[in-house]
């Protein structure tokens, strides 16, 4: 098993400079021989059958346990009623990540994006605010090879040596997500990438929601379902379909893209699980607000919110890049981490916001 570390400093202070002196915290993990898979996706929840506590709010909105919403937040997000769960696992694929132990945890009631963000809402946010992102102010970020076109990839001279297939490639951004000659002009419904865990929380704070912890995200992802491997059960393809957009071939050589895609997918692709939440594993990674730990208790939990401190975010779900043999992280369960200011072209996020 190999561990791979990178780590990009935020005090470089000429961009340009950037390729030499990368420093990105990335680490992918790679075991042999590894059997099994899986990723996301389960039956959908019809918004016009509401939950009890959405039923409440509708018929008094005097209740202190309601937010106001507004008419974008109805139909971007869904209401999670919260409750006790089974996070964790007791089976880790990788115990050094801190997946068990299993241990039961109650959530609040809270209110979760149903897909990942968007290039067309994050593009309306730089519009509103000219915010400009982490990747942008270093002057480059990480892209997967098979992503990179022949011209782009003939002028980089560096790589990861253990790693190869991670590029640091100048000009690339959530805008350019290849590259200075690529564009996401054909791509505005699929999730936005090149983002810092900075870049978003400033997205959300500028919507009034936040990220959510990695307890709410791990609750959603679950779908009501316990000690389960994906969001809609622990057989990768029911049925012989696809419930999610992971790597399917030999990686990193050829994904064949079986799923139906190559590199990321819209964000509202495949079923959504029972909590009505699309692509919760695979696709992209997820930010979370937690910092970084690897050390659990079978206690419960109420509303856990990770260490008051840290180097490391914790990020969730797996990404378009991910087998079992490489990066067998497309569980619920799994957990994976980053420097807050670090990003790629496999990491986006998803907005959470307080019901009370």
């Amino acid at each position: 098993m190999t561990k791979l570390i990178f780590r990009k400093c935020s005090s470089i202070s000429d961009p340009t400079q950037l390729l030499v002196k990368v420093c990105l915290i990335f680490f992918i993990l790679i075991s042999n021989a590894r059997d099994g898979f899986c990723d996301c996706g389960c039956s959908k929840l019809s918004r016009t059958s509401n939950s009890p506590l959405e039923e409440s709010c509708r018929e008094d909105s005097s209740n202190n346990m309601c937010v106001k919403l507004t008419d974008e937040d109805n139909v971007t997000m869904v209401v999670l009623e919260g409750g006790i769960f089974l996070m964790g696992t007791n089976n880790p694929e990788f115990p050094e990540d801190g997946e068990s132990p299993e241990r039961q945890v109650a959530i609040d009631p809270f209110w979760l994006d149903k897909t990942e963000v968007s290039n067309e809402q994050f593009q309306a946010f730089v519009e509103a605010t000219g915010y400009v992102t982490e990747a942008e102010k270093f002057g480059n970020s990480f892209v997967f090879e098979k992503l990179i076109d022949e011209e782009t990839l003939s002028t980089i001279k560096q790589a990861v040596v253990t790693a190869p297939w991670w590029l640091p490639v100048n000009g690339s951004s959530w805008k350019h997500p290849e590259g200075p000659k690529s564009s996401i002009k054909a791509r505005m419904d699929h999730p936005v990438v090149h983002v810092s865990w900075n870049d978003a929380i400033a997205y959300c704070k500028w919507l009034g929601k936040r990220l959510p912890t990695e307890a709410e995200w791990e609750y959603g992802c679950r779908g009501g379902l316990s000690r389960r491997l994906y969001p809609w059960g622990s057989k990768l393809n029911p049925h012989g379909k696809h419930y999610t957009n992971i790597w399917q071939g030999e990686f990193p050589f050829n994904d064949t893209g079986e799923d139906g895609f190559k590199g990321t997918a819209p964000v509202d692709s495949f079923p959504a699980n029972k909590y009505g939440l699309k692509n919760m594993i695979g696709n992209v990674w997820e930010w979370t607000n937690d910092w970084w730990s690897t050390k659990f208790s079978n206690e419960k939990a109420i509303n856990p919110t990770g260490p008051s401190e840290g180097k490391d975010k914790v990020r969730k779900g797996g990404s378009f890049m991910c087998i079992k043999s490489v990066c067998y992280r497309h569980r619920c369960a799994a957990r994976q981490f980053n420097t807050p200011d670090s990003s790629s072209s496999n990491v986006g996020f998803r907005c959470a916001k307080d019901f009370s």
